[in-house]
């Protein structure tokens, strides 16, 4: 009986696998231009590079950008209104874009929809936390200490924050203008 290799034969990669790679990633995901450079650098790395020129990842990156598979600001609007959604506050979809990659000027957008969203992401991480007025009975101040903690964490700012968390079950808190 032959003995399997313990890993897959990995083929080395030249300029049109790397596009090809490229592709398939622009097609998997919405991506911004330096998550893509970072995917093909770390697939360089992976994998032995065979042709005789170095690889053209800036180009293909560009060129990318250039057919409109890629556009940044459109990436940050999405993420933005994604994590807001999911409850997050404007630090922490700053960071996100920060991690992306995403320029200031592109990202302004992006930071205004969290900022005008602001009130309605605090108000549902206090809903699927339970969280204040979303909880059955009033926390203890080491619970509420630590609720103020994960609002903090999730990107909100102080006021906000603890006027969700010290509010009292079933009291009705409404936005600032």
């Amino acid at each position: 009986m032959k003995a399997k290799p313990l890993k897959k034969s990995v083929k080395t990669l030249d300029q049109e696998s790397l596009h090809r790679l490229a592709i398939r990633y622009v097609e998997r995901y919405a991506t911004s231009q330096k998550k893509l450079a970072d995917y093909l650098q770390r697939k360089i790395q992976e994998r032995e590079w065979q042709d005789a020129d170095p690889p053209a990842v800036a180009q293909l990156v560009e060129r990318f950008v250039a057919q409109g598979y890629i556009d940044d600001a459109l990436y940050a609007q999405n993420k933005a209104a994604a994590l807001t959604h999911r409850g997050y506050g404007t630090r922490r979809v700053s960071h996100a874009l920060y991690q992306a990659g995403i320029s200031e000027a592109d990202g302004r957008k992006a930071f205004q929809i969290s900022e005008s969203n602001k009130w309605a992401a605090a108000d549902k991480f206090a809903r699927k936390r339970k969280i204040g007025s979303y909880a059955e009975n009033q926390q203890d101040a080491n619970k509420c200490r630590k609720q103020l903690q994960a609002f903090l964490r999730a990107g909100h700012d102080f006021d906000l924050a603890s006027r969700f968390v010290f509010a009292k079950p079933g009291e009705e808190i409404t936005a600032e203008d």
